[in-house]
């Protein structure tokens, strides 16, 4: 089965350090794959150049069935796979919280009450609803994250790219988070440092290292309870599970 979205052999320079160096990454429908690495390892550089807003100099980006290069071919990428920026603050814009999660539909073509229909059916599923005619800077870090959550899902994406989506969550938001993605049917593509917030979502997982991507291993053992944990592979478990 073909992924929706990957990286083949991708490079990318930033301030004059290759950030990406031949990288290779693919995302396929119905998986939530987590991407760790160190703090510096191209992370967010990784989830940007997926969507065109980094452009690679060595390598491909394929999205839904073709290569991408140009910005009208990225374009097309960005009705269908949504990123979710660090800062909440980088993604909300209009006045108000209806009008920030109607802005996706809108942009698609959508007519003005459809626009406004779907983005309330959207509050109302994911149970924020009660934020709707908030003015959107007033809002507290939290409520701003999952406003951007409901945003995105607003546009029916196939794909979804969080980055650091559980910061500034406290434990009642960052559950509801959990339990939204849980029943999303869109493919997850997740960056965070929260280690149990992977855990209890991630299908897969990789490491970015040194510019590459390279396989991770997500598995559960019994402690007072389950529990997943995610560790890059290094050779010898690479060997010994071959």
């Amino acid at each position: 089965m073909s992924a929706l979205l990957a990286l083949d052999g991708v490079t990318v320079a930033r301030g004059g350090r290759t950030v990406l160096a031949g990288a290779d990454l693919q995302l396929h429908a119905g998986e939530r794959l987590a991407l760790v690495g160190p703090n510096g390892a191209g992370k967010t550089t990784l989830l940007r150049t997926l969507v065109g807003l980094e452009r690679p100099s060595a390598g491909r980006v394929v999205a839904f069935g073709a290569e991408r290069r140009t910005e009208v071919d990225f374009g097309t990428v960005r009705a269908r796979a949504q990123l979710m920026f660090q800062d909440p603050d980088d993604q909300l814009f209009c006045p108000t919280v209806i009008d920030d999660v109607a802005f996706g539909p809108l942009n698609l073509g959508r007519k003005r009450d459809e626009a406004f229909a779907a983005a309330r059916a959207v509050l109302e599923r994911l149970g924020l609803v009660h934020l709707a005619d908030r003015v959107t800077h007033r809002l507290s870090g939290g409520e701003k994250r999952l406003v951007c959550l409901a945003a995105l899902i607003a546009m029916a994406p196939d794909a979804l790219l969080l980055d650091e989506p559980t910061n500034d969550l406290d434990e009642e938001n960052r559950a509801r988070m959990i339990d939204i993605l849980l029943r999303l049917d869109a493919a997850l593509l997740l960056v965070s440092h929260d280690r149990d917030f992977l855990e209890r979502i991630a299908t897969r997982a990789v490491l970015l290292r040194e510019g590459t991507v390279r396989p991770a291993l997500v598995h559960r053992h019994v402690v007072t309870q389950e529990e997943i944990h995610i560790h890059g592979l290094d050779a010898s478990h690479r060997h010994a599970e071959g």
